[in-house]
């Protein structure tokens, strides 16, 4: 299987994606410069959220396939997205409660693969991801989760404080993972959950850890103050596992 993250280039080829649909996570465009369709493309980007980046020529070059890139290239889902409705659909199936993880600030995509991985073996039935300040479903993080891709709805939301409120009114309630929380075997993780992480370095952010009903420690007894998210993703997800196993 390949896992190749979908490289657009050239003005027109870019505004198409964007006018039909495609999911484009990230786009490089010319530093300065300002014509119609650049600003056409700038004004579709910031309809969907996509990541601009303004760039000098040589950093165009580089990145550049066909070295006919107009001042411009984008990045498309190498995978489609889900909707969150698809990942609760995905619970009523199996007839299980929900078990969502939401991502808060990951930008790595080595453990943005790690987790879908972990939360596909874990029996979770999909992931959220906030549009911002997040690694996509990039070709790396296809590769990283060794093909869990395929079988777990990963939807990517505006904001993820809000989904958490959307998502309460359909019954889930929501554990986040923080050093200040009560040590997660105290902790009843029965029934319809999100699990909200983190990054390594920011945690989960404060709007969205307010949201959550319960706050959990992971017992760690080393002399380093955290746990690589996908690991804490894991050692979490995996506690819910045994307690609805019992």
């Amino acid at each position: 299987m390949r896992y190749e993250e979908l490289t657009i280039e050239g003005r027109n080829a870019v505004l198409e994606a964007f006018r039909a649909g495609k999911t484009i996570d990230r786009v490089f465009i010319l530093d300065g410069c300002q014509d119609g369709p650049i600003r056409t493309i700038i004004r579709e980007a910031k309809k969907t959220d996509a990541i601009l980046n303004f760039v000098k020529k040589e950093r165009l070059d580089q990145l550049s396939h066909t070295g006919k890139h107009q001042g411009v290239i984008a990045y498309a889902a190498a995978y489609e997205y889900a909707e969150v409705d698809d990942i609760l659909n995905a619970a009523k199936e199996k007839n299980e409660p929900p078990f969502i993880i939401l991502l808060d600030n990951i930008e790595d995509p080595h453990n943005l693969g790690a987790i879908i991985r972990t939360a596909h073996q874990a029996g979770a039935h999909g992931v959220i991801i906030p549009k911002r300040r997040a690694v996509g479903l990039t070709a790396t993080v296809a590769k990283t989760s060794a093909g869990a891709i395929n079988y777990l709805p990963v939807a990517k939301v505006t904001n993820l404080a809000v989904t958490i409120d959307e998502l309460k009114t359909k019954g889930l309630w929501f554990v986040c993972a923080d050093m200040d929380g009560e040590l997660m075997y105290q902790l009843d993780l029965k029934g319809p959950i999100g699990l909200v992480i983190g990054s390594e370095g920011e945690g989960v952010g404060r709007l969205v850890k307010e949201k959550c009903d319960f706050v959990a420690k992971i017992p760690m007894f080393g002399n380093v103050d955290s746990l690589n998210a996908s690991v804490a993703t894991g050692v979490l997800a995996y506690e819910i596992v045994r307690q609805r196993l019992q």
